[in-house]
C-alpha cells in the first residue's frame, strides 16, 4: 500500500472528476424548498459528504436551467431513506428548446424499507444533444404520507 502522512497546512483540495459536468459553473438552480442543513449544493456538487432536503413536506422539484444548451449523455441519482418505509416516484424531464416543450427521460417508483432496501442509485445513459432545462420531480411517498424529499446525489456527464 502506498501511504503518505500529510499535516494540516499540507492537505490537497479534492479534484472533481472530470466525467461529470461542473453544474456550479454552467447552471441556474431553482428548487421548490430546501432544509437550511441541507442545501441542494450537497446533491450537486462532487466532494460534499451530505444530501439535499426538502424543508416542506411532499411533492419537490429540483430544476436546473444551463447557461448554454448541454450534451448530456448520463444521468446519475442517488436517493437514500434509512428511517421510513415509503414508496418514492420521481420524474427526469428535459427540455431542449428553452422550456417550450420537454422530453420524459425516466419515471421511476422505489420501495425504502429500512430493514432492507434502504438507496437507490440509477445510471442512465441517454443522448440529449442541447438540453436547456432539466427537471426532477420528486414525491417522496405516494401513499400521501407527509415525508420530506431528500437526493443524495445528481451527476450528469
Amino acid at each position: 500500500m502506498r501511504k503518505k502522512i500529510i499535516n494540516s497546512e499540507n492537505k490537497q483540495e479534492i479534484i472533481p472528476d472530470p466525467k461529470w459536468l461542473d453544474i456550479d459553473n454552467i447552471a441556474l438552480v431553482e428548487v421548490t424548498s430546501e432544509d437550511q442543513a441541507f442545501p441542494i449544493e450537497c446533491a450537486l456538487l462532487p466532494g460534499k459528504v451530505s444530501l439535499w432536503r426538502a424543508s416542506e413536506r411532499g411533492k419537490q422539484m429540483i430544476r436546473l436551467i444551463f447557461d448554454n444548451p448541454q450534451s448530456i449523455k448520463e444521468i446519475r441519482l442517488k436517493f437514500e431513506e434509512l428511517k421510513v418505509e415509503r414508496t418514492q416516484e420521481y420524474v427526469l424531464r428535459c427540455f431542449q428548446d428553452g422550456g417550450q416543450s420537454y422530453q420524459e427521460i425516466v419515471r421511476q417508483q422505489w420501495n425504502f424499507s429500512p430493514d432492507g432496501s434502504t438507496c437507490e442509485i440509477e445510471e442512465y445513459e441517454v443522448d440529449l444533444p442541447a438540453v436547456t432545462i432539466l427537471e426532477l420531480s420528486i414525491n417522496p411517498d405516494i401513499s400521501d404520507r407527509n415525508v420530506f424529499a431528500s437526493l443524495n446525489e445528481l451527476r450528469l456527464a
